[in-house]
């Protein structure tokens, strides 16, 4: 059985993880997967959108045991290299050229809401559950908080952070951690949905505007903005651009 399924739909990739008996937990195989698959997609010149599902009752409970096991007997170069895999990937899902939405459904805790919170866009159930729980096994949540705080106030991110308790689909709607909330029973076709806008728009200009978006963090205003006049520039050239411009002018 394969830990990860990969399904085309048109120009939408849906990556399903799948080990529902683990509660889809992360483990080296999942991580390596999950990259492997985002890599093929950036590939894919007519993918406009990628939709993170995970099987069975939960998208994502973070580690399981045996990954802990591990994590406890590693050595600090061992562990080194584990932390960096999985930031990786939250990295890899950043700069992909097409949108990466995660799809949540049960539980996201732990790593599994570290990838979600990674992901450009975030739809839930409405029974949905949050949470950054590992302060409460002496663990860190250290990659995901610098995408947290990119996300959130200071004030709110660390006490989501160093309190590890649970939070509700409504409440991270709230606090703009996810965009949409879905009825339980409706999440594929609203995950589908929020995809398939993609497919309407041109897919050179997201690109740029999510490569921007995230390049932008941190600079000066100034700074920020002249890398806007730049990104204005070059999408004028773009195919999409010029074509797009012909097609309002005949109108």
């Amino acid at each position: 059985m394969s830990i990860l399924l990969i399904e085309n739909i048109g120009a939408i990739c849906r990556l399903t993880l799948n080990r529902p008996d683990k509660r889809n937990a992360l483990n080296d195989e999942l991580i390596r997967a999950l990259k492997g698959a985002l890599r093929e997609a950036d590939e894919e010149e007519e993918l406009r959108a990628i939709v993170i599902h995970g099987a069975g009752k939960d998208f994502c409970s973070g580690a399981d045991l045996a990954e802990l096991q591990k994590i406890s007997n590693n050595t600090y170069d061992e562990n080194l290299e584990d932390a960096r895999s999985l930031a990786e990937l939250f990295l890899l899902i950043r700069s992909i050229k097409v949108p990466v939405i995660a799809a949540v459904h049960g539980r996201a805790l732990a790593g599994g809401c570290g990838l979600a919170t990674a992901c450009d866009l975030v739809i839930a159930t409405k029974t949905a559950r949050f949470g950054y729980p590992e302060v409460k096994i002496g663990f860190v949540p250290a990659m995901v908080a610098a995408i947290l705080r990119r996300n959130l106030g200071e004030k709110k991110s660390f006490e989501l952070l160093t309190q590890g308790f649970e939070f509700t689909a409504a409440e991270a709607l709230n606090l703009g951690l996810i965009n949409r909330v879905a009825p339980d029973d409706e999440l594929a076709k609203a995950a589908n949905d929020l995809a398939s806008a993609y497919t309407k728009v041109s897919g050179s200009a997201v690109a740029m505007t999510k490569k921007l978006l995230y390049e932008i963090d941190g600079m000066e205003c100034s700074e920020a903005i002249e890398k806007g006049v730049v990104v204005n520039t070059t999408a004028r050239m773009t195919d999409d651009c010029q074509q797009g411009i012909a097609k309002f002018l005949e109108k």
